[in-house]
């Protein structure tokens, strides 16, 4: 069986990721990171979604990026905003992705892994600039070139298969595929109970693609 790595936050992209990566017919090892974000929520759902999904392996890797900061998502005393930001906004997590791709990579290695899947989306998205398809085609090239795995030939490709898909096309897909996103959190700042507040970039992104998509809305609120 081939084998991938799959990022996975226990949110709606990285649950349908995965889903996908089943379907193509990998044996799925899916990571998740504890970095200091404002809420655990999205970890128990990401460990819950592993096992439900048929995961081989799950792992939890903690890093603090609390120690950097500059982001809402890792720093207490900047506001997750409610309204729509131009440019590049707050919740961007600097090189987020860049440090969970790496670790991603480090074990793909070690597991002889062909792939990583990462929900990564450049449509209906936040403008982060992790999630475009140059910096994705860079890390790619990078892996190839940066590990005993490439250098003796055997290239490890790192697998999108969201980054052209809008919100509703994406749910759509894993509904086909049974995903259920009841067990998924999207929501930056989700209570202790996994209930989304609703306001925030990524419950507007969540809400929307079920209206648009004419699938009711599983998501627990907190109003």
């Amino acid at each position: 069986m081939k084998r991938a790595v799959i990022l996975l936050s226990g949110g709606l992209d990285s649950a349908t990721v995965l889903a996908i990566a089943k379907s193509e017919g990998y044996d799925c090892y899916t990571i998740s990171f504890d970095y200091g974000q404002r809420h655990r929520a999205e970890l128990k759902a990401s460990a819950k979604l592993a096992q439900s999904m048929g995961a081989i392996e799950h792992k939890v890797i903690n890093i603090d990026l609390t120690a950097i900061g500059g982001s809402a998502l890792t720093d207490n005393s900047i506001d997750v905003p409610e309204q729509h930001e131009e440019g590049i906004p707050i919740t961007y997590v600097p090189a987020r992705n860049t440090v969970f791709m790496s670790i991603a990579l480090g074990w793909a290695e070690v597991l002889k892994a062909e792939a990583i899947f990462v929900g990564v989306n450049a449509v209906d998205y936040s403008g982060y600039p992790d999630c475009r398809p140059e910096y994705i085609a860079a890390f790619e090239k990078m892996a190839n070139l940066a590990t005993k795995t490439g250098v003796e030939g055997s290239k490890l490709s790192i697998e999108t298969p969201l980054i052209d898909l809008t919100k509703k096309a994406i749910i759509k897909k894993g509904i086909e595929l049974g995903v259920d996103y009841g067990q998924t959190i999207s929501c930056y700042k989700a209570d202790e109970y996994g209930r989304a507040c609703g306001q925030c970039d990524s419950c507007r992104f969540r809400k929307q693609g079920f209206e648009q998509a004419n699938i009711d809305d599983p998501t627990l609120y907190q109003t």
